[in-house]
């Protein structure tokens, strides 16, 4: 008794007929018994893989996307493939190969890459501040530990500003914004000319600043030591990589608004009773105008490699370390 065939059993054309697949290969003459086994599997119904193959006995047999597709044809030994079969069977193979091609692995970015360099930058300048915290702390801890207690406010005495240190200060400074003025205000490099006239710059208010206190009768110091090495290291890097100096551009700026003006203007308050700083003074908005040099360099950092990109980083420290000396000749 034959059984009866299932909803999505698939079946088998043979010349004008058409059985179920379990029904002919039961009945029909064409077949041997020992041909093929029945799959254990099921066809799915919406399968979009096209497999054809020849047997021993030059039989040819495809399974195509539906049960009713799938068709067997007798082929003489010395029939043949057509062009249009080799060409489908190329197909497929290509299709299979592609198919089983590894995965593609994608690089890991780095922190805050997917919103620009300035964020990179940011969160290297907190890996920064976090390992000198972690060391000051060692360091204090191990002092506490070899010498004995004392009263008094010691830290307060080792930060006492002086006046000639204050001048100091402001003449290195204003030789090094003098010479990020100068560098992307005559340089040919393109990446340069973004940054003109940025509103941001810091010279002339300087200048301001330093003619006040020879109206005072006070004697204004030659450039030290740190403002003269930083001033030689920015050009010398400005002509070698854009990236590079371009951190020491930004990070300049910003370490001035972020802290460098509240340092001011505390010692504007113990040695010359509150005075304001034409040094802490903008025409408009400054976090408007570091907003918009922040935009300017992330645009110009979509187009750096990432080798470029690591190198800026790794400029980060060297523009804190500088700028830090600069800023500790208040105290000396």
């Amino acid at each position: 008794m034959m059984s009866s065939p299932m909803t999505s059993s698939p079946s088998f054309k043979l010349a004008s007929e058409s059985l179920p697949f379990s029904n002919r290969l039961q009945h029909s003459s064409h077949f041997p018994s020992t041909l093929f086994q029945l799959p254990k599997t099921k066809l799915e119904k919406n399968s979009q893989t096209s497999i054809r193959f020849r047997n021993r006995n030059s039989f040819r047999f495809s399974c195509c996307s539906s049960p009713a597709d799938i068709t067997v044809s007798n082929l003489s030994p010395s029939t043949p493939t057509t062009a249009t079969e080799t060409a489908a069977i190329a197909t497929t193979t290509t299709t299979t190969a592609a198919v089983l091609k590894k995965r593609k692995r994608y690089r890991k970015q780095y922190p805050g890459e997917s919103k620009g360099i300035v964020e990179e930058m940011r969160f290297i300048a907190m890996k920064l501040r976090n390992n000198n915290s972690d060391s000051k702390k060692g360091e204090e801890m191990k002092q506490d530990e070899e010498e004995p207690a004392t009263d008094g406010d010691s830290d307060a005495d080792t930060w006492q500003p002086s006046m000639e240190g204050f001048l100091k200060y402001l003449v290195d400074s204003k030789l090094v914004f003098e010479t990020l003025d100068h560098i992307v205000d005559e340089s040919n490099h393109v990446a340069y000319a973004y940054f003109r006239k940025t509103g941001l710059e810091r010279s002339e208010s300087l200048s301001k600043d330093l003619e006040w206190f020879r109206q005072q009768d006070i004697v204004i110091p030659q450039p030290s030591p740190p403002g003269i090495s930083y001033a030689e290291y920015l050009n010398e890097i400005a002509e070698k990589s854009a990236p590079v100096f371009l951190c020491h551009f930004y990070n300049i700026y910003f370490s001035h608004i972020a802290g460098g003006q509240v340092i001011v203007k505390q010692v504007c308050d113990g040695l010359l009773e509150g005075r304001e700083m034409e040094f802490c003074k903008w025409e408009g908005d400054v976090q408007e105008l570091l907003k918009d040099m922040r935009e300017k360099l992330n645009k110009l950092g979509e187009y750096w490699s990432r080798d470029e990109k690591n190198k800026c980083l790794r400029e980060a420290a060297k523009s804190f370390r500088f700028s830090g000396q600069i800023i500790r000749l208040i105290i000396l």
